[in-house]
C-alpha cells in the first residue's frame, strides 16, 4: 500500500489557465443569454438610475447594466440576498465573465434595487415571458400541487387572454415573492468583516 496521498497543486504554482476570461464560459452556458438580453435594452429609455452618466465628485457609479444582469442571475440561481450576490462575485466564474471581474459591495447592490424597484419588476416579467417563449424555463422554476392533470393542446384553448392573464400573475407573483424575500434576507443578515478573517487566520497560526 502506498504511503502518500494524492498529489496536490500548490496555490502559488502557475497553472495553464485560458488566457482570456471568456475562455470560462462555454458558448450554451445561460450566462451568456442574461449578458444578450441586457445588452439588447436601452436602460436610458426604461429610466433605470444611473443609466445617464453624471460627473461628480467621489467614486464613479456602477454600469446599471452590470448590476441588473447580475441581478438577473442570481433571480435564475435562486439567490435571494444582496451579500450572496456579493460573495459570487468572488468565487464563481460565471458571474466574473458575465459583469468583467467587477465586485460590487452588497450595499450597492441593495441600493440599486431599492432605486429601481418598479422598472425591475417590469422587467423580470418581461424576462420571465422571454424565457417560456424560448422553452427555457427550468422544471423546479415551475411549481405544482397534488391536482391531477390532463394536458389540452387544441388551438381554440391554448394561448386565451384568460390563460395569458393568469401566466402573468403567475409571474407577477414569483418576481413579488423573489423581491421580498430579498429585502428580508438583506435586513436579517449580518455582514462579515473581511478584516476580522485576518485577524482569526492570524490568530491560528
Amino acid at each position: 500500500m502506498s504511503s502518500s496521498y494524492v498529489r496536490k497543486i500548490g496555490r502559488k504554482q502557475s497553472l495553464p489557465l485560458p488566457d482570456m476570461i471568456d475562455d470560462y464560459i462555454d458558448e450554451n452556458n445561460p450566462t451568456r443569454l442574461f449578458d444578450s438580453f441586457v445588452d439588447s435594452l436601452d436602460l436610458r429609455e426604461m429610466n433605470f438610475r444611473y443609466a445617464t452618466l453624471e460627473q461628480g465628485p467621489g467614486r464613479p457609479s456602477h454600469d446599471p447594466s452590470n448590476l441588473l444582469k447580475l441581478y438577473l442571475w442570481g433571480y435564475y440561481n435562486g439567490i435571494r440576498s444582496s451579500r450572496n450576490l456579493e460573495n459570487e462575485c468572488y468565487r464563481n466564474t460565471e458571474v466574473m465573465w458575465l459583469i468583467r471581474k467587477l465586485i460590487p459591495d452588497f450595499k450597492t447592490i441593495a441600493d440599486f434595487r431599492k432605486d429601481n424597484i418598479d422598472i425591475m419588476k417590469s422587467l423580470f416579467r418581461k424576462f420571465n415571458l422571454f424565457l417560456k417563449e424560448q422553452g427555457l424555463f427550468r422544471s423546479h422554476d415551475i411549481a405544482m400541487d397534488g391536482t391531477k392533470m390532463k394536458a389540452v393542446n387544441s388551438m381554440d384553448r391554448s394561448y386565451t387572454r384568460v390563460y395569458v392573464k393568469k401566466e402573468h400573475d403567475r409571474i407577477d407573483e414569483r418576481i413579488e415573492k423573489y423581491l421580498r424575500e430579498m429585502n428580508q434576507n438583506d435586513a436579517i443578515e449580518d455582514d462579515i468583516d473581511r478584516k476580522k478573517i485576518r485577524w482569526a487566520i492570524e490568530k491560528l497560526r
